[in-house]
C-alpha cells in the first residue's frame, strides 16, 4: 500500500464541505456512544456527540518512498522519546509501515470538516462511509430527532486552528489513533418557522474535540473511520 493511499484516509466521500460541531463520548465501542449535537445549544448543553458514483475524491501529493529509519525519525520529531506516545506511534509503524504523523493530520483535518458538514446537512450517506457502526448509529439519531422538530442548522467553518495526536495503540489488527482537534465555526438551529433556538449567527466560537480514527491493517482499503468522539473539556 502506497503512502499516497494512507492520505486518502478518509476522503472517499461524497463531496461538499460545510462544517458544524460534534459531541460525544471517547472510548470503547459499546453501542452506547452520544450522537453529536449542536453545540451551543441552551437546550443540550450537558451533551456536547464504498461510494457512490458521483462522490469525489480528494488527494494528496503523492511522497516518495522512505525507509525504517526515515520513518522512525519523522515519529521521533512529532514525539520525541522517551514519550509514551514516541513508543505508541512506533507501533503503529509497525504495524502500518505508511503510516506518518504529518500525512495523517492532513487527513484528519479534512476528515473532520467532511464528518461535521455530513452532520450538519443531514447527509447520512457520507457519515455511513466515514463512522463506525456504532457511531453512527447515534449520529443518525441525533439527525432524526433534530428533523422530527423541524430544526435547521447553520453553520460556518472557520478553520481548524489546531491538530495533535495525543495517543496511539495497536489492538490485534486495528491501529487506532486519537487526535485533539481545536476549531472555530460559526452555527445556529433555527426551528421551522426560521426563529433561532440555539448558537448565535454572528459569534465565532472555538470549540475543542477529540477524536479517534481506526484502520484494520488487513484491509486493503486505505480508508479510516471515526469510531468515538468526546468534547475536550
Amino acid at each position: 500500500m502506497g503512502s499516497n493511499e494512507l492520505v486518502t484516509l478518509f476522503f472517499l466521500v461524497a463531496a461538499v464541505l460545510i462544517f458544524l460541531q460534534l459531541r460525544s463520548v471517547l472510548g470503547r465501542r459499546t453501542g452506547n456512544e452520544k450522537p453529536p449535537v449542536e453545540p451551543y445549544s441552551a437546550r443540550d448543553a450537558a451533551k456536547a456527540a464504498p461510494v457512490g458514483e458521483d462522490s469525489k475524491v480528494v488527494t494528496l501529493p503523492k511522497r516518495e518512498p522512505v525507509d525504517d529509519e526515515e520513518r522512525f525519525a519523522a515519529i521521533d520529531a512529532y514525539a520525541p522519546p522517551p514519550a509514551e506516545l514516541n513508543g505508541s506511534l512506533r507501533e503503529v509503524i509497525a504495524a502500518d509501515p505508511d503510516f506518518t504523523p504529518k500525512d495523517f493530520l492532513k487527513g484528519a483535518r479534512m476528515a473532520y470538516e467532511m464528518i461535521v458538514m455530513a452532520f450538519s446537512e443531514g447527509d447520512r450517506k457520507t457519515l455511513k462511509n466515514l463512522l463506525s457502526k456504532d457511531v453512527f448509529e447515534g449520529f443518525a439519531q441525533a439527525i432524526n430527532e433534530r428533523e422530527s422538530r423541524g430544526e435547521s442548522v447553520k453553520s460556518t467553518f472557520v478553520g481548524i486552528e489546531k491538530a495533535d495526536i495525543i495517543r496511539a495503540a495497536v489492538r490485534e489488527n486495528e491501529v487506532q489513533v486519537t487526535v485533539r482537534i481545536i476549531s472555530q465555526l460559526i452555527q445556529a438551529t433555527h426551528d421551522q418557522d426560521g426563529k433561532l433556538v440555539d448558537g448565535d449567527p454572528d459569534t465565532v466560537s472555538e470549540v475543542n474535540d477529540i477524536w479517534t480514527f481506526m484502520r484494520d491493517t488487513r484491509n486493503r482499503d486505505p480508508n479510516w473511520k471515526l469510531i468515538a468522539t468526546e468534547a475536550d473539556q
